[in-house]
C-alpha cells in the first residue's frame, strides 16, 4: 500500500490492526523489514507483518527477550544474560556467572517482567554515534558486544531503549511494553526458557515440549564452542585476523571425524541386531556427505554397508498425493510405495536377493532393470531420507532392527550475548551457495523456495526428531567465514524492488559481521563444508 502522507506509522499500524487476525509486530518498508519506529517518505511502499509470519513471531519473542534482559539488569545487576538456543518451544537461556539460579529468581523475573508491561513502557529506538554505543557496553561490561560494534562500518548504531536499560538486537522489536504480555518463564536448571507464541497458534503460549535429545546436542555443540574458545563472531574474526583460521579448521573437522567414528561404533557393538540405519535431517544439513563418513567408518570397522535410495519407491506419478494447492505432494511420506518398500527391507533382511526398481523422474513411473541387491549379516543398509525418523515409513521392521540418525546445522556460534544465530540462516546460506555452484540456480530462487521447504521439514521432520537413536550436529563453526565470499556475491544480484530482497539484505548484513576465510587448503575433502562449495572427494 501507499503510505499517507500524514500519518506516522504506529499510528497507521495501529488504525489497520483490526484488518489483521494478529498483533502487527514489525512492517517491510520497500521490502526490507523494518519496526514500526522507521521513518518513511511519502512514496514508501510498506507491508505491515503481524503474528501469523515468522518474521512477525521472531520480532515479539526479541521483544519480550528485552524486557526480561532489562529485568534481570534490575534486579541483579551482577548477573549477564546469554541467549543459548530454540528448545521445547522457547528460548534456552542461562545467567552467568552460573550455578545459582533458583525457580524463585525466575519467579522475580517473571513478576518484574509483568511489572514493565502494566505500566506500558515505552520501548525507543534510538541512533548514536558508534563510538558512544562502544564506550556505552564497555561501562555496562557488554565487552563482546562492545567488539562487536567496533567492526560495524557505519557511523552511527540504533539501540532499544526502555526504562534505563539500553541494548543492541539485531531485529526489528515493538515500540511498549503493554503489548508484550503473552509469555510464559520456566526454570530450567541451569538456565530459563521463555516461551513466546508460535506463528500456527499467534494468541497462545506453547506448551512445554519435551526435547531431551535435541537439549543434549545443543549442550554438545556449547561444548565444542568452549573447547575452540570461540563462542561469538568476534572470537572467529581473531582467529582469521591471526592467521589462525587453520587451527579452528582442523580442530571442527576433528570433532566431527572423532563423532561419526563414535557413531559408528555404537553400531558394531550391536551389528547383530542394528541392520536398517536411518538418516534424516532438514535441508542443507549435509545428510549425503554424512553418510559416506559413516559408511567408511563403519567398513573401518568391519563392517559393509550398502545403500538404498528412497526416491526409487515413489510411487507412479497419478497416484501420487496433492496438498492443498492442488499440486504433487512429493515430500508426503504417502508419496512413497511403503508397502513395496516394508517388503523389500524385510526380506533383504532376511537374506533374500530383491529387484529394486529405479524411479524414471522424466516418465514419473517406476521402471524394473534387473537391479537385483542381496547383503550380507556384516552389511548393514543405509537408508537416507526425510521421513527416516517416522516409523510409519519402516513399519514392518522390527524396532531393535533399527538405527535413527537426526543430523542438523545447529549453529554454535552466536552473534553476541543477547544475539545467537539462527539454525535456518546457517542452513540456507548453505542451500543458496549449493544451489548456485552445482544446480546452476540463481539464489532468488532458493530464497523463494524456502518457505516451502521450512513448511515441509515442519511437517515430516522436526515433529519425528525426537525418536533419533542419536543426533548429529553438522554446523562447522568456521563455516561461514568460508561462505561468506560464495554467497553474498550472490545475494547482491537480487534487484530491491523483488519481495525477496527482504532476506537477501538480510543475509548480506548479516555476512557483514564476519572477515572472510580466503584460504581453503585446510578443509579436507571429506568435509561436510565441501557438500556445498565444492571438491568433495565424495561427488
Amino acid at each position: 500500500m501507499l503510505l499517507p502522507k500524514k500519518y506516522p506509522l504506529v499510528e497507521i499500524a495501529k488504525q489497520k490492526q483490526k484488518e489483521h487476525k494478529a498483533l502487527i509486530t514489525a512492517v517491510k518498508i520497500d521490502n526490507v523489514l523494518r519496526d514500526l519506529q522507521t521513518d518513511i517518505t511519502p512514496n514508501s511502499q510498506i507491508e505491515f507483518i503481524d503474528m501469523t509470519q515468522e518474521d512477525g513471531v521472531l520480532a515479539y519473542q526479541r521483544s519480550v527477550l528485552f524486557i526480561m534482559i532489562a529485568s534481570v539488569n534490575l534486579l541483579y545487576p551482577d548477573k549477564e544474560v546469554v541467549v543459548e538456543h530454540s528448545v521445547n518451544n522457547g528460548v534456552y537461556c542461562e545467567l552467568l556467572p552460573k550455578g545459582d539460579l533458583t525457580a524463585e529468581k525466575v519467579a522475580n523475573i517473571e513478576a518484574k517482567m509483568r511489572e514493565f508491561i502494566e505500566k506500558k513502557k515505552d520501548i525507543y529506538k534510538v541512533s548514536l554515534p558508534r563510538e558512544d554505543v562502544i564506550a556505552l557496553f564497555r561501562e555496562s561490561q557488554q565487552i563482546e558486544k562492545s567488539k562487536l560494534i567496533e567492526t560495524l562500518k557505519q557511523d552511527v548504531v540504533s539501540l532499544y531503549y526502555c526504562s534505563g536499560y539500553y541494548d543492541y538486537l539485531y531485529g526489528p522489536m515493538l515500540y511498549n511494553t503493554s503489548l508484550l504480555d503473552k509469555f510464559a518463564l520456566d526454570f530450567y536448571n541451569p538456565g530459563l526458557i521463555l516461551r513466546t507464541p508460535l506463528k500456527d497458534n499467534p494468541d497462545e503460549v506453547p506448551p512445554m515440549m519435551k526435547q531431551r535429545k535435541l537439549s543434549m546436542i545443543l549442550s554438545e555443540a556449547d561444548r565444542w564452542a568452549d573447547i575452540l574458545k570461540c563462542n561469538y563472531v568476534t572470537n572467529l574474526n581473531n582467529y582469521i585476523k591471526e592467521n589462525r583460521s587453520g587451527d579452528i579448521i582442523r580442530i571442527s573437522e576433528a570433532l566431527h571425524e572423532k563423532k561419526i567414528a563414535q557413531i559408528a561404533d555404537h553400531i558394531v557393538e550391536d551389528t547383530e541386531h542394528l541392520r536398517l540405519i536411518l538418516i534424516a535431517g532438514p535441508s542443507s544439513s549435509g545428510k549425503t556427505t554424512f553418510a559416506q563418513r559413516l559408511r567408511i567408518q563403519l567398513l573401518v570397522n568391519g563392517l559393509n554397508p550398502t545403500s538404498i535410495s528412497l526416491d526409487d519407491y515413489f510411487l507412479d506419478r497419478e497416484l501420487t498425493p496433492k496438498n492443498e494447492h492442488g499440486e504433487y505432494d512429493f515430500e508426503s511420506l504417502y508419496a512413497l510405495d511403503l508397502d513395496l518398500f516394508n517388503k523389500h527391507m524385510l526380506a533383504l533382511l532376511n537374506g533374500e536377493a530383491v529387484e529394486i526398481p529405479v524411479y524414471n523422474f522424466a516418465t514419473g513411473y517406476r521402471e524394473w532393470k534387473n537391479h537385483i541387491v542381496q547383503v550380507e549379516k556384516n552389511q548393514p543398509i543405509i537408508i537416507e531420507g526425510i521421513h527416516g525418523l517416522n516409523d510409519e515409513l519402516t513399519k514392518a521392521i522390527p524396532n531393535n532392527m533399527k538405527y535413527k540418525i537426526y543430523i542438523s546445522a545447529l549453529t554454535q556460534l552466536a552473534i553476541d550475548g543477547h544475539n545467537r544465530i539462527p539454525t535456518t540462516v546457517a542452513r540456507i546460506i548453505r542451500r543458496i551457495v549449493r544451489d548456485n555452484q552445482f544446480r546452476g540456480a540463481h539464489p532468488l530462487k532458493t530464497i523463494r523456495q524456502w518457505s516451502e521447504v521450512r513448511n515441509g521439514e515442519n511437517k515430516n521432520i522436526f515433529p519425528y526428531q525426537e525418536n533419533a537413536d542419536v543426533m548429529f550436529n553438522s554446523a562447522l563453526i568456521y563455516e561461514l567465514g568460508v561462505l561468506k565470499k560464495y554467497a553474498r556475491p550472490l545475494l547482491m544480484k537480487i534487484d530491491a524492488n523483488l519481495p525477496e530482497y527482504n532476506v537477501s539484505k538480510r543475509l548480506i548484513d548479516f555476512l557483514d559481521y564476519f572477515d572472510d576465510i580466503y584460504n581453503e587448503d585446510d578443509i579436507p575433502n571429506n568435509s561436510i563444508l565441501r557438500e556445498f562449495i565444492g571438491k568433495s572427494c565424495f561427488f
